[in-house]
């Protein structure tokens, strides 16, 4: 304590003193914003575009970590999920998003498959990014041909036991009935080497595999550097895999809705692209990605392939008994 009135020294000392603490306390207050996401299915243009300040925290979705993520999760602000994992997902922890946008920010891709979701859960559910599934082949060119106009290059004979299909069924069946083939589940099963999503691009470049079925961002780096692989989107249509934005602050909101907006640079949207990672938003130069009329296209789907590509609404629980009926009466390779 000043003894008697501070002297004008004392008093601008006391100035800075106070005005360094405000400042580390805000500073503090803004380095405790935490983004949760599976790092490892998510594009390094993606997480280059998160602010310095945020704390970026991976979290592992597998039915072996889910407690773990419990524990997280609750001491996230922000959370990047795919919709895979949706039903480990608590809403009641999040608060609403959408009415933080412009109804005019999305496109009608995105507002479509919200649809599919109970209100309580599209009101809390951003879609970031979607994610085309790509057929990677290694040395066997021939089949990039009849790969590119249909899935029913994948019960051809020399495939027997080369294909790595994705590890949910949901995907693999969805993926079967595009084949024009009697019993084709049953049929594509029986080609598998094996299912897997995280490191089949590894168990294809380092098995005698010919063929893998894979989400488009997590291949995308290595058919710069392996000229055995080759990538092919079946004008039919491919597998979407929709990521989504959770939010659980109502003190960030601002900070949200800038990162949001500055992914809508050009070129940040070229480098997500570029990456697997496509934009769900309305602006015009977002949905040029998805107009590309050139088929067998190395960076992205034709928009043929686009349009006839299908997303994973919801299942309720008859349609998830049926689901796993129709899996499990299916031959067995």
């Amino acid at each position: 304590m000043f003894k008697e009135y501070p002297s004008r020294r004392q008093f601008l000392n006391f100035g800075k003193l106070s005005l360094l603490f405000l400042l580390n306390s805000c500073s503090n207050s803004l380095r405790k914003i935490k983004i949760s996401f599976q790092s490892s299915f998510y594009p390094k243009s993606l997480k280059d575009t998160f602010p310095s300040i945020w704390i970026q925290e991976n979290i592992k979705f597998s039915n072996h970590d889910l407690e773990k993520n419990k524990i997280k999760l609750s001491k996230s602000d922000f959370v990047l999920i795919n919709d895979g994992w949706l039903d480990n997902i608590n809403f009641v922890d999040f608060q609403n998003i959408n009415n933080l946008f412009s109804n005019n920010l999305l496109d009608n891709r995105s507002k479509d498959l919200l649809k599919s979701f109970k209100e309580y859960q599209r009101e809390k559910l951003f879609p970031i990014g979607v994610i085309p599934y790509a057929v990677i082949i290694k040395n066997n060119k021939d089949l990039l041909h009849d790969a590119s106009k249909s899935w029913d290059f994948l019960l051809a004979k020399k495939l027997k036991g080369k294909i790595i299909l994705p590890q949910s069924p949901r995907i693999t069946i969805s993926i079967s009935k595009k084949i024009s083939a009697k019993d084709s589940l049953s049929q594509l099963k029986a080609q598998a080497m094996l299912f897997e999503d995280k490191n089949s691009i590894n168990w294809l470049i380092n098995s005698n595999a010919s063929v893998a079925i894979i989400p488009f961002s997590l291949c995308e780096k290595y058919l710069r550097y392996d000229s055995r692989l080759s990538i092919v989107f079946p004008s039919n249509g491919v597998p979407l895999m929709w990521n989504f934005l959770l939010t659980k602050s109502k003190n960030n909101n601002t900070i949200l809705i800038d990162w949001i907006r500055s992914l809508e640079k050009r070129a940040t949207i070229d480098d997500l692209a570029n990456q697997g990672w496509y934009l769900p938003f309305a602006n015009e130069y977002s949905q040029n990605k998805y107009n590309i009329k050139i088929e067998n296209n190395n960076h992205g789907p034709s928009k043929k392939c686009w349009d006839n590509s299908w997303s994973f609404p919801p299942l309720n629980s008859l349609e998830k008994f049926n689901l796993e009926n129709l899996w499990n009466q299916s031959l067995t390779p």
